[in-house]
């Protein structure tokens, strides 16, 4: 009886990160598909409406460096409550009315993000590694999936702040189930890494390659995530609204990727897995690049998002593995380059837009993103064994 109330613990904590997983995503990916109406009805150019995913991703970056702080001395509990109660209040401030308002609700969410990602992320990695941050992140994709039916759905029927304050409340729940919901797996893991020691020699070569990996590829998916909606609006054949679920394509394609990635991980090996992973994200980006219409577009975008899936998750796994122990010291560096990739990247994309006058040509900055990650990871594979 003794030993089956911790695992019923782990259990049901789990299912909480997981669900919790699920408003993240959304709230990650929101400024993607409400972007067009953002734009539309502030009168943004690209270079200004780019500002939404900087504000956000400044706001994660602030949230990541605030959790590790408070994780080193309060463990994971603490900055994930706050997390939630930060992202409650960005749902309910982000459609009050004006512009500043808009902006100030897309900070509280990349806030609260930045608060509960690390946290759950590394929990679950030094529970089950790779397989279960999956499977985390698949709710995470489930998410990020939804976001844009729902969007398109309330624009639709005239009702946009009222999904936007049930978020709010599903957050608020979310605190409270929290505050009563003890985190031992994640004090449990502290002895086993201790315990053990990273698997190859770490150095200063290897942390700035993995620095760069994080920065890059969060600011690749969040760049091909975020423009999708405006991107498509632009092309011919096909009505405007029908283009605000375009993201649903890209996160569906990096849910679905993640829902086969514990089937297939076992019987693959990481490095060319990953290396697939990113041609699939360089061919998928490409299509749509070339794409004419909404539909070869939207192609692209689930393409280039199924080969998103099992990246960063197994970038995760591979930090948490390596370093060991200090995985824990080194998140608060490796989770706040992603947070500046997720607010840089899209945001030189806008600017970019604005200056060259097409979005189809700024998108090349992902296309060349992924070269990038893949120069490095062969540079890697010189080093270390993956």
């Amino acid at each position: 009886m003794a030993a089956t109330q911790p695992r019923t613990s782990q259990t049901t904590l789990f299912g909480l990160l997981c669900a919790g997983f699920v408003v993240t995503g959304i709230g990650t990916v929101i400024a993607g598909p409400i972007l067009p109406t953002f734009i539309a009805r502030f009168s943004l150019t690209d270079s200004q409406a780019s500002v939404f995913f900087t504000v956000q991703f400044t706001g994660s970056l602030v949230g990541v460096l605030a959790s590790s702080a408070i994780t080193s001395s309060r463990g994971y509990k603490l900055p994930i409550v706050l997390g939630y109660l930060t992202m409650s209040a960005g749902f309910a401030s982000l459609y009050a009315g004006s512009h500043a308002w808009a902006l100030l609700g897309t900070a509280g969410l990349g806030l609260g993000y930045g608060l509960v990602v690390p946290g759950t992320n590394l929990s679950m990695a030094e529970t089950g590694g790779a397989a279960l941050l999956n499977i985390g992140n698949f709710a995470w994709g489930a998410g990020a999936v939804a976001c844009a039916p729902l969007i398109a759905f309330s624009l639709h029927h005239d009702f946009l702040p009222a999904f936007l304050h049930s978020c709010a409340a599903f957050c608020a729940a979310l605190v409270f189930a929290f505050l009563f919901t003890r985190f031992r797996h994640a004090q449990a893991a502290q002895p086993r890494q201790n315990a053990s020691t990273s698997s190859i020699q770490t150095s200063g070569t290897l942390t700035i390659a993995m620095a760069a990996l994080f920065f890059v590829y969060v600011g690749v998916e969040t760049s091909l995530g975020g423009w999708s909606a405006a991107h498509t609006a632009r092309l011919a054949h096909g009505p405007a609204n029908f283009a605000t679920i375009a993201p649903m394509f890209f996160y569906g394609g990096i849910m679905s990727g993640r829902a086969v990635a514990p089937l297939i991980l076992p019987r693959v090996k990481e490095a060319r897995l990953i290396f697939t992973a990113l041609a699939t994200i360089s061919l998928g980006t490409a299509i749509v690049l070339f794409a004419k219409t909404q539909g070869v577009a939207m192609a692209g975008f689930c393409i280039a998002g199924l080969g998103c899936a099992t990246v960063y998750p197994n970038y995760i796994a591979w930090f948490s593995r390596w370093y060991g122990v200090r995985a824990k010291a080194l998140s608060a560096l490796m989770f706040s380059l992603a947070s500046i990739g997720a607010a840089a990247v899209p945001r030189i994309v806008g600017a970019v837009s604005t200056l060259a006058g097409s979005l189809r040509i700024a998108l090349t900055i992902p296309l060349l993103g992924t070269v990038v990650m893949i120069c490095i990871l062969l540079a890697l594979r010189r080093r270390v064994m993956f």
